[in-house]
């Protein structure tokens, strides 16, 4: 299956992209089936990708980043993905976390942080979803009051990916606003072992090494600095790290549809049930063709994203960023469903690594917003639909 992919990419990103490749297939598929049976985590891949650079290859040089974008991270995250191996706290710890610090964050913040994000000896979650909120980012009820020089807050989260290997947690609250009396929403980051911090974990159907946590906060006690950013421009904050999570989600759905796809078209190519390979079969080839297209479609509009991103377009890079979760969410999906079908019974075995995936690809579908909340945005921001909440 062609992977070219020359005359998009710089050299460098073409480097990158097989020497990710490389260090994933070092691992494979057997490394991460073999991590979840056991209740581990990828602290060995973790570890190697970030002594090679790659975790933090989107973070500033001056605090140990490689001085790169969401277009370097995202190769990084999509190559691993493709080898089986995805890593899905790289979408939270260094495009989320550490974006917003590197461009918001003060300077002891950056100091704290920055350089652990990058060499992965620091790993930090990110909690913005709410029980009763959902997509709903303006319902938001964790609330930061003053006390003293300090912060109280106050709340619940849910479905936060990797808190218990984070040392910390970067939460969305809302603060009142001294002269509308309007909540805005406000970044903190409260360490794991905060007083009044607890976590239980949700029992999901999802096997995956990243465990999701119900997070609740009872009067969590923060200091100033715990305030990431300008209390006045939270929301600008907000999205700073929403856009690179949706292109990371991007990258994660486009790995984990390459990795089912190459399974797919490699058991079409020698499984034979009459005289020739069932690839021979238009039934079987034009599906995967079509899984094939509409993957590198995905990845031309992540691209696109990843490059207004990284230019510092944050509007432009919004609609494009929700444009690629969205079509890398729908191509995930259609590419596992069809890679297990193309394999009938054994597309359901273990041996072959695919069934998991008909649960995980989901996740590029509804996490981090759902497909209909970006139809929702390119409705009212790209087309100027009214709105209908």
């Amino acid at each position: 299956m062609s992977t070219a992919r020359t005359a998009l990419e710089t050299e460098e990103h073409q480097a990158l992209r097989a020497a990710v490749a490389a260090l994933g297939k070092r691992y494979g598929r057997d490394y991460m089936t073999t991590v979840i049976r056991e209740g581990h985590h990828t602290d060995e891949l973790w570890a190697e990708a970030a002594k090679l650079g790659y975790l933090g290859v989107n973070l500033p040089e001056e605090y140990g980043g490689g001085g790169g974008g969401m277009a370097e991270l995202s190769i990084v995250l999509e190559e691993l993905g493709a080898a089986g191996t995805p890593l899905l706290m790289m979408i939270v710890s260094p495009a989320i976390c550490g974006t917003v610090i590197a461009r918001f964050g003060t300077e002891e913040q950056k100091r704290t942080w920055l350089p652990g994000l990058a060499d992965g000896s620091l790993t930090m979650a990110f909690g913005i979803t709410e029980p009763d909120a959902g997509s709903n980012s303006h319902r938001i009820t964790t609330t930061a009051r003053r006390d003293g020089d300090d912060w109280l807050l106050t709340g619940r989260k849910v479905f936060v990916s990797g808190v218990d290997i984070a040392d910390a947690t970067l939460i969305v609250g809302r603060t009142e606003d001294a002269r509308s009396g309007k909540l805005k929403p406000c970044l903190f980051i409260v360490p794991r072992d905060a007083p009044g911090f607890g976590r239980n974990q949700i029992d999901m159907e999802l096997h995956a090494p990243e465990k999701q946590f119900e997070l609740v906060l009872d009067d969590v006690r923060l200091p100033a600095d715990a305030l990431v950013g300008d209390e006045d421009a939270g929301l600008l904050q907000l999205f700073a790290g929403l856009n690179p999570e949706r292109i990371m989600t991007a990258a994660f759905g486009i790995g984990m549809g390459r990795f089912a796809l190459g399974k797919a078209v490699e058991y079409a190519r020698t499984r034979q049930v009459w005289k020739a390979p069932i690839g021979s079969h238009q039934a079987i080839a034009h599906p995967l063709a079509t899984a094939h297209i509409d993957l590198e479609l995905s990845r031309l509009m992540m691209q696109k994203a990843a490059r207004l991103y990284d230019e510092g377009d944050d509007i432009g890079a919004g609609e494009a960023a929700n444009m690629a979760k969205y079509a890398a969410g729908e191509a995930c999906v259609k590419a596992v469903d069809q890679a297990v079908h193309t394999l009938g019974g054994n597309g359901l075995t273990r041996e072959y690594g695919l069934a998991s995936l008909i649960t995980a690809s989901r996740v590029a579908r509804i996490a981090p917003v759902s497909r209909e909340m970006i139809l929702n945005y390119v409705s009212h921001q790209s087309l100027g639909l009214p709105k209908s909440y």
